[in-house]
């Protein structure tokens, strides 16, 4: 198969200069490692600012890892990694973050002891505050936080505590955002309520980059797909193309 380059998608009413310029990050050959295990192998991708860009791709091929090597949480990375116009490939994590980058992993990593509403007034600023959401916000937009605001972190269900985590970022200020599987192995309800934000985000011009096993989720969201396999980006396509993509995205998915 050949490899699908993101510079070759035609931007309506932009020139490739012009596409560029918003970008709000860009990989060039980014390569990771564990170790001595080579897991990334010269990821390439381009994202633009108020876009909602899934990465797709079986376990194991390296969506999680591209998303740690962003944010300088591998071993040894190199190529680059451009954030806005600024080089992160040889910045420390708590310096990447502070470009405005909010992570939310896959564990999560909700402080037990503390209530709801102290999970959320914990983070440090990393972004303009002007993009920080207030407790107001967050709470009309999760009303399941509001009411179990007082909660410790222990006692919130698993979906409760998706949202929280999510929820935790936007306080920040950070704009773009890393979302690794939050809709994993949650309720149907549940994962509404995901879905509903991240469109509710896009709408409010915030950057988004997602890592999804589940295909039904993902698709009705994002702008843009890239699929990855054995470490590589190896088809790239717009929302628009994915009725054509499917029987491709069967062969690379099983879906």
């Amino acid at each position: 198969m050949n490899r699908t380059e993101p510079e070759t998608v035609a931007v309506s009413g932009m020139s490739e200069s012009s596409a560029d310029a918003a970008a709000a990050l860009t990989i060039s050959d980014l390569q990771a490692w564990y170790g001595e295990s080579h897991i990334l192998h010269g990821v390439d991708l381009t994202v633009r600012r108020g876009e909602v860009v899934t990465l797709l791709g079986r376990n194991g091929a390296g969506r999680t890892t591209t998303l740690r090597a962003i944010m300088g949480l591998t071993g040894r990375r190199t190529g680059s990694v451009r954030i806005g116009e600024r080089e992160t490939i040889q910045m420390p994590t708590h310096k990447i973050a502070h470009c405005g980058v909010g992570y939310c992993p896959e564990e999560r990593a909700i402080f037990s002891s503390l209530s709801c509403e102290e999970n959320l007034l914990l983070p440090p600023m990393v972004g303009a505050s002007s993009n920080a959401m207030s407790l107001d916000e967050i709470y009309e937009m999760f009303p399941n936080l509001k009411e179990r605001r007082m909660s410790q972190g222990t006692r919130l269900s698993g979906g409760e505590q998706q949202m929280l985590a999510v929820a935790r970022i936007l306080r920040t200020g950070a704009n773009l955002l890393l979302l690794d599987e939050i809709s994993e192995g949650l309720a149907p309800v549940i994962v509404q309520t995901l879905a509903r934000m991240i469109l509710a985000l896009r709408a409010r011009g915030y950057t988004i980059v997602m890592v999804e096993q589940n295909f039904r989720f993902a698709a009705p969201l994002a702008d843009r797909f890239y699929v990855m396999e054995h470490g590589r980006i190896v088809e790239h396509f717009v929302a628009s193309e994915l009725e054509s993509k499917m029987p491709v995205l069967h062969d690379l998915l099983g879906v």
